[in-house]
Order: structure tokens, then C-alpha cells, then sequence
């Protein structure tokens, strides 16, 4: 039987050929389900066109990546599949990736989901397999350890990092980086899909949370490797995101954590946004930036403060 390959696009036309492209290399049958999130980039016509294989899920709208993954589901469960894989539109199978993820689960059955090694384009390791936060870690986020002897530290478990992750052997792990994961079909039956309250951000680490409490396990298999293009960015600074990011975050640690961990998060956000706030304002009187970037970051960081006063749900 053919696996559900479900791939949510939004504006990445090129990118999107590149990975419907890679999924030729797979010697298992496929069946490409491409959700397009309403892009204005051509996407949908370039799939149509090109891929007339794939089923195109036209949304006509952004509906985020839980929804719209979600959406996919309901167009690739009725096969009753064994296995369905998640895959980013910027990410590429390489030969055997596949066929070596499907073998994993094959030979272990309480592996609810398994997720490959990720590598840059260039060919150099990314990271990809992480521990559940830790306050430790949301300190880290906004201020990544530097200097002599402590940069080590972001790349340490004390950062969520696993120390297996690039090298040769499978782990198990809490959740993967979710560019790429093969999920048994018998764990959505039972866990449930993605959480649809998150719009974009987390909705990977909601879901193995919960994949993870319903008792089955979550490993990375390295000798299946995913080219993924993550972080290509242009340095510009980046409004909607930062946002979205740190509100999936608060979000995620209600629902999960106890309410002692949302309030030491909430005030280390609140510290990282004044800290910010009064960076900008430095750059800006330096001539760094111009009036309307320091409006932008300031408007950010007191949209933050003011999201992280909000009340626990």
C-alpha cells in the first residue's frame, strides 16, 4: 500500500518541485497529498502541471500548519495506510530515506514515530532531535551561550540537544525537528492528529507530548537522511514570526506544564522583551537602524510583554 506523503505549502513553489521531485527517489509506492494554504506564488497550477500524481488539497485560505496538516489526514486516511509521512515543503528525501524509516518501524512496533538524520543543503549536520523545554532552555533561547568554554553549551542536553544526534546509531528521543516524520497510523488513531489550536510553531512538540504520555516511543534513525533548507534567511528581522514563536511556546507550556513553569517562562520573557526593547534603542541611536525598524522590534517586544501578562487558560 502506498504511503501518505502529506506536505503543507505555503508560497514555496520552488521549493515544493524540489521535494515532489525527491519523492521519485523512493523505491516504496507514494501517494503525494500537497495542501496549498492559499499561495499567491503559483504553487497549486506548478503542482497541477507537473505532479499530476499528487492530490492537490486546494485550502483557500492560510489555515495554518496544524489545520492544514490535519486536512491532508482526511484526505489520506481513508486508504487505511500503515504509515503516513509529514514532510516540509523544504525539505528532500534522499535515496532510501524512506524505505529506511518504513524498516524501523517495521521491526519496532511501539514506535509510534520515527524521524531522519536532517542535513543542510551544503551537506552539514542539522540539529534535529530534542528534549521536551526546560526553563533552562527558554533562557537559552534569548540568550544563547557564548564565549570561551560556554558555547558549548547550546549544543549540550542542558539545551534540549541530544549528544547522539549526528551520529551513526538510532536513539530514542522526546520529539524531532518536524521537517520530516513517519507516523504510525495505529498512534493517530489513538493519540489524535495535531492540535489545531496552534496555528504555526509547536504543534510537533503538542503532539509528541501526547504521543509520548499514550506510551509509545519516538525515535531518530540517522541512517535515513532529509536535505532540509531551514534557516535560508535573509537576517531580516522577522515581526509575525518572533510572535507566533513565543505565543505557541506560552500556549504549549499551558497546557502541558504545571503553572509554576508558565509564570519563570512568562517572566523570562518579559525580562528578554525589556532587554530587547532597550537594545533596539541603542542600535537605533547608533545609527544601526532606522526609525521605522526600531519601531517595528519595539512594537514587537511590548506586544510580547503584554502577551506574556496575559492569565494561564
Amino acid at each position: 500500500m502506498a504511503i501518505p506523503v502529506i506536505i503543507v505549502s505555503y508560497n514555496t513553489r520552488d521549493l515544493l518541485r524540489r521535494c515532489l521531485a525527491s519523492l521519485r527517489l523512493a523505491r516504496l509506492p507514494v501517494r503525494p497529498v500537497v495542501v496549498d494554504n492559499a499561495s499567491g506564488d503559483g504553487s497549486a497550477a506548478m503542482v497541477r502541471a507537473e505532479f499530476p500524481d499528487a492530490t492537490l488539497v486546494e485550502s483557500g485560505a492560510n489555515l495554518g500548519f496544524a489545520r492544514a496538516n490535519n486536512l491532508g489526514l482526511r484526505h489520506a486516511l481513508p486508504d487505511r495506510p500503515e504509515y503516513v509521512l509529514f514532510l516540509n515543503p523544504d525539505a528532500e528525501l534522499t535515496p532510501g530515506a524512506l524505505e529506511t524509516l518504513a524498516a524501523f518501524l517495521d521491526e519496532h512496533p511501539r514506535v509510534g514515530m520515527v524521524a531522519p538524520r536532517l542535513v543542510y543543503p551544503d551537506g552539514s549536520h542539522q540539529p534535529a532531535a530534542f528534549h521536551f523545554p526546560t526553563l533552562l532552555m527558554s533562557w537559552f533561547d534569548f540568550w544563547p551561550p557564548r564565549g570561551p568554554g560556554l558555547g558549548r553549551l547550546y549544543d549540550h542536553p542542558l539545551n534540549g540537544r541530544y549528544r547522539e544526534d549526528g551520529g551513526p546509531a538510532p536513539f530514542a528521543i522526546d520529539h524531532p525537528l518536524g521537517a520530516a516524520m513517519l507516523v504510525r497510523a495505529a498512534t493517530i488513531a489513538e493519540v489524535g492528529a495535531f492540535n489545531e489550536d496552534f496555528w504555526l510553531y509547536a504543534e510537533e512538540v503538542e503532539w509528541c507530548w501526547r504521543i509520548r504520555r499514550a506510551g509509545w516511543a519516538i525515535w531518530q534513525q540517522p541512517q535515513a537522511s532529509v536535505i532540509h533548507a531551514a534557516g535560508a534567511s535573509s537576517g531580516q528581522f522577522r515581526t509575525r514570526s518572533t510572535l507566533a514563536l513565543q505565543r505557541a511556546r506560552m500556549q504549549f507550556f499551558d497546557q502541558a506544564y504545571p503553572p509554576a513553569f508558565g509564570r519563570w517562562h512568562r517572566r523570562i520573557v518579559r525580562l528578554a522583551a525589556t532587554q530587547r526593547t532597550l537594545a533596539a534603542v541603542g542600535l537605533w541611536r547608533r545609527g544601526r537602524i532606522d526609525r521605522d525598524d526600531l519601531r517595528r522590534r519595539t512594537w514587537t517586544w511590548a506586544e510580547l510583554r503584554a502577551l506574556s501578562k496575559r492569565r494561564r487558560a
